[in-house]
């Protein structure tokens, strides 16, 4: 008898055990997904929203822009803030936005790059509450963080509440780079965190406000709609390129890596259908080749029109950390070293010391070194301002 109650009790728990394990993951979903979370907040209120192509929520019947979904909900879009590559997201990096009006909704769109990257007291006169939904990759450089940041010290200014809709970091399993360095900050870094930071725009908004680094005394009403199943050591592919030279998750991957290669006199694709996967230069010796052409990410490309020869990582493994051999390799393999780095690379590294550090022959451990401690002072930090998991 006891033998058949141990083989009853045996078997229950290796059939609990086996549907725990057969039970299918729960969906991620974007906050944007979730409109009971944030709809009672707009009905009956002049909305400013902030976005571009990426502010998409998914339906029955595929992908919708935000803006166009919100509008036939009823809610009322005063007027739409779009940032670096536009409202549509189909401008080239650095290009020049106009304001205008948007051809499906007719609602008028304020352009925040180039010169006017803060909304002003008359382009927020007509606003009750602002809305905030954007998809970022999780760099220091990609300038949708700096956007943010403004956007929050506007509307802390103007007495605005703003809601962020969060969306998930597809390079949030990681923290690595050199903190920013303040005296080094500009619009592509405003903050002192490291190059790639873990944390996604709601997060990194809480540690903004926390952190006291707008620029303004008054306080900020600010809600953040958080995501739901995240976990950040998942990996993520987002369904739309995020920016016209991320074409695809290979590039968001190597972007905060291949991004160092930017401000030098190497290639890293952009003008080439495989930006942020390759890197090289005429002066190279490789079989792998490229000519950088004119195209929709970019007007302009480096090296336009001449043969490279250089490195092709579409098949590398995405990355665990900053990959600093493929700024280390380029610049042994230059021939004229003196003219390597362009001025704007401080921009990109945050400091003044990685450029000296190359030049004086350092190797990757020794430049990771250099990094602490305030690379470990930062991981503490953050912690207090997380939403999700960070396992």
């Amino acid at each position: 008898m006891n033998f058949i109650k141990n083989t009853v009790l045996f078997l229950a728990i290796l059939g609990s055990f086996m549907g725990a394990c057969s039970q299918t993951p729960k969906e991620l979903l974007t906050a944007a997904q979730q409109t009971e979370q944030y709809l009672p907040f707009l009905k009956g209120k002049k909305v400013g929203f902030v976005g571009n192509h990426n502010s998409i929520i998914e339906s029955p019947v595929g992908y919708r822009h935000m803006v166009d979904s919100l509008v036939q909900l009823g809610i009322n879009i005063t007027k739409v803030f779009g940032p670096e590559h536009g409202f549509r997201g189909n401008a080239p990096d650095g290009e020049i936005i106009q304001d205008g009006k948007d051809l499906k909704t007719a609602i008028p769109i304020v352009s925040l790059y180039w010169k006017n990257k803060k909304p002003s007291v008359d382009q927020l006169s007509d606003i009750d509450l602002m809305l905030f939904d954007m998809q970022s990759v999780g760099v220091r450089f990609y300038t949708y963080l700096s956007t943010l940041h403004l956007v929050m010290e506007a509307c802390a200014e103007n007495n605005i509440p703003l809601i962020i809709l969060d969306r998930p970091n597809p390079n949030g399993h990681y923290i690595d780079g050199p903190v920013l360095d303040l005296n080094h900050s500009t619009f592509v870094g405003m903050h002192p965190i490291p190059i790639v930071y873990g944390m996604t725009l709601g997060e990194m908004a809480q540690m903004i406000v926390g952190e006291k680094w707008l620029d303004t005394a008054i306080a900020l009403d600010l809600k953040v709609i958080p995501l739901a199943n995240y976990h950040r050591q998942e990996g993520i592919e987002l369904p739309f390129p995020p920016s016209p030279n991320l074409p695809n998750a290979q590039a968001v991957a190597l972007y905060p890596s291949l991004c160092l290669l930017e401000p030098t006199k190497i290639s890293i694709g952009r003008g080439t259908d495989k930006q942020f996967q390759i890197y090289g230069h005429p002066d190279f010796q490789s079989d792998f080749q490229f000519t950088p052409q004119p195209n929709e990410g970019s007007k302009y490309p480096k090296l336009e029109g001449k043969l490279c020869k250089g490195v092709n990582l579409q098949s590398e493994s995405k990355p665990q950390k900053i990959r600093l051999e493929y700024l280390l390799q380029a610049y042994a393999d230059s021939q004229n070293k003196e003219d390597f780095f362009l001025d704007s690379f401080e921009r990109i590294a945050g400091n003044a010391e990685l450029r000296k550090q190359i030049q004086q022959g350092m190797n990757a451990i020794q430049i990771r070194a250099s990094w602490e401690p305030k690379l470990s002072q930062f991981k503490r930090k953050r912690k207090q301002y997380l939403i999700y998991p960070d396992e």
